[in-house]
């Protein structure tokens, strides 16, 4: 069960955040400053996520972050009012994972978190996903066909990522785009460009590991049978 610290001033806000995040099957510890997060810290609690707020009543969040960042790789989310620009560069610079301003919706907050979450998994537990000639390592994020090295623009690795972590399976246009989505908030692909971004894909891995199934959606295909379009 993920960890999340939440450091929040605001004690209904506080209260809300744990029952959304323990509904969700997360184990949900509250800080309503930087004396009581710290306190936590020092005692040896090692939180999955931190949600963290910018204003605190005695100091700020950005003063957290770089304390936390010194021990720890864990995602930090800052979840404010305070949406200036400066304020989400500098929260950003100082290694935040994500940057969510408030006033929030719960499912785009879930939805951040969850992707947060799978990546520090992914980072910490690196696999290499191989599907006949092609090889895709999430450590590197280093793709190789027949042991040359295909070079991938982002939004086309984050797809074959998709596409390798569910072989066999057909994947409607909606739910690839919900994945993509969850993989990342920034540089998103939107639908009239997705099977722009599949060819481009193709074009690079050749075409027979992505079968088109006509108005629903692709299939990635881990052996050699069927028609490719």
């Amino acid at each position: 069960m993920a960890a999340i610290l939440t450091v929040e001033d605001d004690l209904m806000l506080r209260r809300d955040l744990k029952i959304l995040l323990e509904r969700k099957g997360y184990e949900v510890t509250g800080a309503s400053g930087l004396k009581e997060a710290r306190i936590l810290l020092k005692n040896g609690f090692r939180p999955s996520l931190v949600l963290l707020d910018v204003w605190l009543p005695d100091g700020d969040g950005f003063e957290l972050i770089q304390e936390i960042r010194e021990r720890s790789t864990a995602p930090v989310l800052f979840l404010t009012a305070c949406d200036d620009e400066a304020s989400v560069i500098r929260g950003l610079d100082l290694g935040a994972d994500d940057y969510i301003t408030k006033p929030f919706r719960e499912a785009e907050l879930i939805s951040r978190i969850q992707a947060n979450l799978r990546r520090e998994e992914m980072r910490q537990n690196p696999r290499i996903l191989t599907c006949r000639h092609l090889t895709l390592d999430t450590k590197t994020h280093g793709v190789r066909l027949k042991d040359e090295t295909v070079n991938l623009r982002p939004a086309e690795y984050r797809l074959l990522e998709i596409f390798m972590n569910h072989p066999g399976l057909l994947l409607s246009r909606e739910k690839i785009l919900d994945l993509l989505q969850e993989e990342t908030m920034d540089d998103p692909v939107e639908d009239n460009t997705l099977s722009v971004h599949v060819s481009r894909l193709r074009r690079k891995i050749g075409n027979e590991y992505i079968e088109t199934v006509r108005s629903f959606g692709y299939r990635f295909l881990n052996t050699q049978e069927g028609m490719k379009r």
